[in-house]
């Protein structure tokens, strides 16, 4: 299969139905916010690193590879207001058939009260989300591979629950002369096979991106450019209470409008990696969606911003990422990954 076709049939895989679907408008959001402290770091979504890090298959499928064969991948989040994301891994090559990948990201929401109409209380309930996923990536040559993930999601929100099938399917193209990495990928493409309510059909949060990462010849600098949303130019919200200036004629204040330039950069997320040695990394990232969504004006701060660090210790690869959402909130990631074969090395 050449590359032009898989780039038609990961366009043909998201129907028109799901164009629309951004922020706010599907269920299952959870799947878009990660666990990985790298990815944290690098703005909350990369598709075009390729080297030997498990927890980038959750980003693409495509970018597993056999490097990771017999890798071990967990990480953790304390997010906003008490909530937790979980991601938990295995691959393993089969040479003949590809890489692939069995995996976890979870969502835990916490503990709540159950009260009746009057207030009294009765109990306790938990809420969360789970995404059981199936991976697998195979190289055509040696500059591209294609991959695909299904997924299995399900919600357990007390008496209302809910199961969907979703998937991913990428292509990659790596060139290890040059540098260049480029992904393009179709995100949760699916249905919900059982909703929350009867006779209510909840879209899920399908996207397409584009991915790119170039490392500078004879320097220690990875600069990626991720595009989000390539099926939806308009991503902006206008809010009904941000009023700007008055309208000379009439008198009443105009509401502030999002003009053409910070539309169109809500779709990207530029991030760097130093890659200082073979062992040790730092990494930072500028998210623009969400510097204009969440900042506050006169306060703008670091939201928006993230970075990190990676370090290996012995056998193991402990990363930490920060994302800046807002003046108030921040989450702190941290991941830990090893290759099981290195314990069996002498």
């Amino acid at each position: 299969m050449n590359s032009f076709r898989l780039l038609g049939i990961l366009l043909a895989l998201l129907p028109l139905s799901t164009f629309s679907q951004v922020g706010g408008a599907s269920t299952f959001a959870f799947l878009n916010i990660p666990a990985s402290a790298r990815v944290a770091a690098l703005g909350g979504t990369n598709i075009s690193i390729k080297d030997n890090d498990l927890s980038l298959a959750f980003q693409a499928p495509s970018l597993l590879n056999k490097e990771m064969d017999k890798s071990l991948y967990f990480s953790g989040v304390s997010y906003v207001d008490g909530v937790k994301f979980a991601d938990a891994a295995y691959a393993f090559n089969l040479e003949k058939y590809g890489t692939f990948m069995a995996g976890i990201h979870y969502a835990s929401y916490g503990n709540f009260t159950e009260t009746n109409t009057y207030g009294d209380v009765e109990g306790s309930f938990k809420a969360a989300d789970y995404d059981f996923q199936l991976g697998w990536a195979r190289p055509l040559n040696s500059h591209f591979s294609v991959g695909a993930s299904l997924k299995g999601i399900y919600s357990d929100y007390y008496i209302y629950n809910a199961f969907g099938l979703a998937a991913d399917l990428s292509a990659t193209f790596h060139d290890t002369v040059t540098q260049w990495t480029v992904s393009i990928e179709a995100r949760n493409a699916g249905v919900l096979i059982n909703n929350y309510t009867e006779k209510v059909n909840e879209p899920l949060p399908a996207e397409i991106l584009l991915g790119v990462s170039k490392r500078l010849a004879h320097t220690p600098l990875r600069f990626s450019l991720t595009h989000r949303h390539l099926e939806k130019y308009n991503l902006k919200y206008e809010d009904p209470n941000n009023f700007g200036d008055v309208d000379p004629i009439t008198g009443e204040p105009e509401l502030k409008k999002t003009n053409f330039f910070k539309n169109l950069t809500r779709h990207f997320i530029i991030g760097a990696e130093i890659l200082l040695s073979k062992n040790f990394h730092i990494r930072g990232a500028y998210n623009f969606q969400r510097r204009q969504e969440l900042v506050i004006s006169g306060r703008p701060a670091t939201s928006g911003f993230s970075f990190g660090v990676g370090l290996k210790v012995s056998k193991f690869i402990i990363s930490y990422g920060r994302g800046n959402y807002h003046l108030s909130a921040a989450a702190n990631h941290i991941s830990i990954s090893t290759n099981l074969s290195e314990f069996s090395r002498k």
